[in-house]
Order: C-alpha cells, then sequence, then structure tokens
C-alpha cells in the first residue's frame, strides 16, 4: 500500500494530526502526551504525525516566555522527543530560541534527531494574541523532502495570509502543508477556519493538513476540529469538537523531481501498515457548538487548577440554572454542590424551580435563608442611614450576604464558586461587585441572555432538566418587591442586539441608530457599557464564546472621559 507507484509517479502517505489537550506550563506532563501519540500514530502506520502549536508549553504561555528557564526546559523536551522518535515524522510546536530572540516554531523531528525547524512568519497581534511582544517574525519557508514528495510547515496565522509561507512552499513543490494550529474558538469560528483552508488549498493547489489544539486555557477555549482537505478544495477528514483525537488519513502524492530543494528526510518502510478507516466528523454548530466549548472550558479550568468540586448560588432563575447543568454535564453530578439563599422577596416559584432543578440533575442542594442577615444589617446600618430611604443599596447588600455565604462555603470547603452572571448583565454593569460578582470563574460571562435560552433549550433537548417555567418566566433579580429585570434594562431581545453592536462590532450610536433603534435608548445603553468597566476589571475570568469578549478581545481604560456625543 505504500509502495512507490513509478507509473503514476505518486507515493501515498499516510497523514495523522494528534490533536492533544495540553496544559500550559507543564512541560513534562505535555511531552509525555506528545511521546504517547508519537506511538499512537506509529501504531497506526503514519508516515507524519502533527501536533498543535506550542504543544510543548501549551498555549498561549504568556509571560512564562521571559523566564529563561522556562525557554531552556521546553528547549530540553524538543530533545527528549526527539530521542525517543523512530520510524516516523513528528511536527512539534515549540518555542525556539536564537540568541536573546524568540520564535514559535515547528520542529520536524525524525528518527532520533530534529531534522529542521520552522518559525512562524506571520505573528498575529489582534484580538486575544499578543505574538509580537514575545517572538520575532520567521525568514525562511522551508520544505522537506520524504520518499520523493515535497511538503513544507507552517504555523496558524501563516495559512491565513493569500502571499504567505504556503504560496512560497507550493513554489517550490510542496504538494502538502502541515499547518498547526492554536486556534480558539468562538461561535461560527470553525465555518470561518474551513472557508481560509480550502481557499488556500485551491489556490495553491496543495493537500492541506490542519492539526488544532483542543482543551480549555483560562479565558480561552479550542475546539480541535484539525482537517484534512484536498487541493480541490474538500474536507476529506475531520475530527471531533472539544476532544483529543488522533486523525488520520492515506493521502496519495506526487514525486518531486531531482533538482528540488528541500531538506531530505531518510525513508523508512511503511508497507506493513494496516489499512485505515478515516474518520470525517460533521462540524458541530449553533449552541451545541456553544455548549460543547462551555463544558470544555469549565472542566478544564477546574481540574488544571486543581479543583474538583464547584459551588453555585442558584436562584430558581435561567442563569444559575444553565450554570448548574454545565457544571454537572462537565464535571458529573457528584462534583457539584447548589446553594439555594432565601430572602423575603424570594418567590415561593423561584424556591421550587430551583428545588426540581437541583433534584433533575442529582446534584447536592443546600437552602440557607438570608433574611435574618439582612435585618440584622439593615438594623446595624440604620442610625447611619437615618432619614434615607431604601434604594439600591439594600439591594446590594442581599447579594453581597449572598456572595459571602458562598465563599465562607468556598473557604471551609475548598469548593470553586461559579458565577452566574451573563454578557447582557455584565455589559450594562447589572451585577454587584462582591456579591453575585464574587467567585473564581464566570461560565456565562460572554453569553448573551437570548444565547441562555437557547442553550437552556438546546441542552433539554438531551435530557428534560430545565423546568419549564424557569424557560418562560419574566427575568428578575427578586431584590424587592415586584422587581424585573425590564425595570432596569431594555428587552434582552433588543439589548443584546444593541450590545452586539457595540461591543463587538465597534458602531458608533448613529451607525447602531440606524438599524433601527431608539437613539436615546442606545445611548442609554452604550452610557452603561462606558461606566461598567471597573466592575468588568474586577470580574472572574470567563469563557470566550463570542468574537469579542470582555478582557483579552476588549481593552478599555477604566479612567476615560470620553463620551460619544
Amino acid at each position: 500500500m505504500y509502495k512507490l507507484n513509478m507509473n503514476k509517479k505518486t507515493y501515498t502517505l499516510r497523514v495523522s494530526s494528534a490533536q492533544i489537550n495540553p496544559t500550559v506550563g507543564d512541560i513534562s506532563g505535555n511531552t509525555g502526551k506528545i511521546l504517547s501519540y508519537i506511538d499512537k500514530a506509529c501504531r497506526e502506520g503514519a508516515d507524519i504525525v502533527a501536533f498543535p502549536e506550542l504543544a510543548v508549553t501549551g498555549y498561549p504561555p504568556e509571560d512564562l516566555l521571559l523566564k529563561k528557564k522556562f525557554v531552556d526546559d521546553n528547549i530540553e523536551a524538543v530533545k527528549n522527543i526527539a530521542r525517543q522518535t523512530g520510524d516516523i515524522i513528528a511536527v512539534v510546536g515549540f518555542v525556539d530560541r536564537k540568541g536573546a530572540r524568540l520564535f514559535n516554531s515547528a520542529a520536524v523531528i525524525s528518527r532520533g534527531a530534529v531534522i529542521g525547524v520552522y518559525h512562524k512568519m506571520h505573528l498575529p497581534n489582534y484580538g486575544v494574541f499578543d505574538e509580537k511582544r514575545y517572538f520575532e517574525t520567521g525568514t525562511e519557508a522551508s520544505c522537506f523532502k520524504y520518499n520523493g514528495v515535497i511538503f513544507g510547515v507552517n504555523i496558524c496565522e501563516d495559512i491565513w495570509q493569500e502571499n504567505g509561507p504556503a504560496e512560497l512552499q507550493a513554489k517550490e513543490g510542496a504538494s502538502l502543508i502541515i499547518n498547526i494550529n492554536a486556534s480558539p474558538f468562538h461561535s461560527g469560528k470553525m465555518a470561518q477556519r474551513e472557508t481560509v483552508v480550502k481557499k488556500a488549498a485551491k489556490r495553491n493547489k496543495i493537500f492541506i493538513a490542519y492539526s488544532n489544539i483542543v482543551g480549555g486555557q483560562d479565558e480561552l477555549v479550542f475546539d480541535g476540529q484539525s482537517m484534512l482537505v484536498s487541493p480541490e478544495g474538500k474536507v476529506l477528514a475531520r475530527a471531533d469538537s472539544f476532544c483529543e483525537e488522533l486523525l488520520s488519513k492515506d493521502i496519495a502524492l506526487p514525486v518531486a523531481g531531482k533538482n528540488r530543494s528541500a531538506v531530505v528526510i531518510d525513508c523508512f518502510d511503511k508497507s506493513a501498515a494496516r489499512e485505515l478507516t478515516h474518520k470525517l466528523s460533521a462540524p458541530v454548530e449553533g449552541a451545541a457548538e456553544v455548549y460543547g466549548a462551555l463544558k470544555l472550558a469549565l472542566k478544564d479550568y477546574v481540574l488544571k487548577n486543581g479543583f474538583s468540586r464547584v459551588l453555585i448560588g442558584l436562584s430558581g432563575g435561567i442563569d444559575s440554572a444553565i450554570v448548574a447543568v454545565i457544571a454537572a454535564d462537565a464535571l458529573g453530578k457528584e462534583n457539584v454542590v447548589c446553594v439555594f439563599m432565601p430572602s423575603q422577596y424570594s418567590s415561593v416559584e423561584s424556591k421550587q424551580d430551583a428545588e426540581q432543578l437541583a433534584k433533575n440533575i442529582g446534584v447536592k442542594y443546600l437552602t440557607i435563608p438570608i433574611e435574618k442577615l439582612f435585618a440584622e444589617y439593615k438594623a446595624l446600618l440604620s442610625p447611619f442611614f437615618e432619614g434615607r430611604g431604601e434604594d439600591l443599596t439594600e439591594e446590594n447588600i442581599q447579594s453581597r450576604i449572598r456572595g459571602n455565604i458562598l465563599m465562607a462555603l468556598s473557604n471551609k470547603f475548598g469548593w470553586l464558586v461559579l458565577t452566574t452572571g451573563n454578557k447582557s448583565e455584565m455589559s450594562t454593569g447589572y451585577a454587584t461587585l462582591y456579591g453575585d460578582m464574587a467567585g473564581g470563574f464566570a461560565v456565562i460571562k460572554d453569553v448573551p441572555k437570548v444565547l441562555i435560552y437557547e442553550l437552556s433549550r438546546y441542552r433539554n433537548t438531551l435530557g428534560n432538566v430545565i423546568p419549564e417555567r424557569i424557560l418562560t418566566k419574566a427575568p428578575t433579580a427578586e431584590l424587592r418587591p415586584g422587581q424585573k429585570d425590564t425595570d432596569s434594562l431594555p428587552p434582552y431581545e433588543i439589548l443584546d442586539k444593541i450590545l452586539k453592536c457595540y461591543v463587538e462590532e465597534d458602531m458608533d450610536i448613529q451607525k447602531i441608530a440606524a438599524r433601527g433603534f431608539d437613539a436615546e435608548l442606545v445611548r442609554k445603553v452604550v452610557n452603561l457599557v462606558d461606566r461598567s468597566e471597573y466592575k468588568r476589571r474586577q470580574s472572574p475570568p470567563g469563557i470566550k464564546i463570542t468574537e469579542r469578549a470582555f478582557g483579552k478581545d476588549r481593552r478599555v481604560p477604566i479612567t476615560n472621559r470620553y463620551r460619544e456625543k
């Protein structure tokens, strides 16, 4: 099967993408995982196995790159991987160093040696990317030759450039590009990514093996969905989303002429390799895609940071409900604790809905009333508040009492508190510092309210766990009699559209209003967003699922007097 075909002048190459979930900074653990997948690829008869961008260090390593010992350890790890690599070609992402300069790099390894190193030529410096802070730009689009087949190696952003290294490598005779990636997820990213790779493959008449990382890293989550694309722009193989996997496919590649310039890699006989059934998974889209991202990101954040159980304040509303369900799905119901903390303003329906939800997902459920504590707070402060009526102050006191209870349980038992605020609330400041914002991880921080309902309905199609009344009742914080979210905010169906225009698309007030929204309403929403930056800066990290999330994506000064006229 793997013999040279002299009549057609092609060689059938078995190419594998090792879609792994490394942990930033765990160089020894990542090395062990890489070696394990090299062994797996060998047993599968692969000629080449490609690992993701910066697989040795994890992505993104950020200011760990400023530590000389960290870079030294990563380089030594590559040497260790090379010593243990036999009859296969492994392409491994790591950090290379030349003098004081660092490079985002790919090592091409075979038979105990590093055959060559590629340095990334296009360094992204937008959105969540900050690579020019750390890395120098590569200058050589080198190629490699194995059994007469020429292939090129490049990294992530390189494949997005129309006149980038792929073009140079194709001109040098490469019929295959190994493109290794740490491409973070946002909703719809897979379709965008696939379009770019298909165009590059068709433009250069080459196969592209696109190998992507998978897993959660702080605010980022990586979806995997590695793929192999033909010169006609057809996806021939695709890995699953949000899981580790070895994706393998046989492709017949042309044997190049003798005068081609490329680093030659010794041949090895793969004629005994077993037959292969390749995989072509359907891409995941919509609410299912977002739900998978949230579930994996939460699981990795909890486990990679040494926690085992999480704690959630259940209100009987939809936000805390979806967080609890995601947590139970990600970590197992035995590792989730929910607390209902009623006040005199909590409705009977909220109590019933919270209890039913906890029962449906099978998690531990506690009830800790706060009415007496709230009364004590008011009595304590009454001499100082004399002559002033109740207002937002008393509402926030309730929220902060609940935050204190959650943090006390967290401290005592080592449970990680998950906050339950969504993007619509975080955008407009409809959240209480040191109250409902208190916690270690904000699961739905980048999920707009309307999408919360979509996620909840999607999850109920897999098993009806969220009570119907939670999905249909009017959203309320229940911090005063008869309170509704619409007392302070526009309906979420309108608010979320305005927020998308302003936060994610950087549109000004005039352009947003031109889309059919009331200009004064737009001005009010924009003002709420601008005034709430100080709150967002003090919120826990949360999972990026939209094209532009608060934090690394959107960096606005707290002290900032600019307002649109």
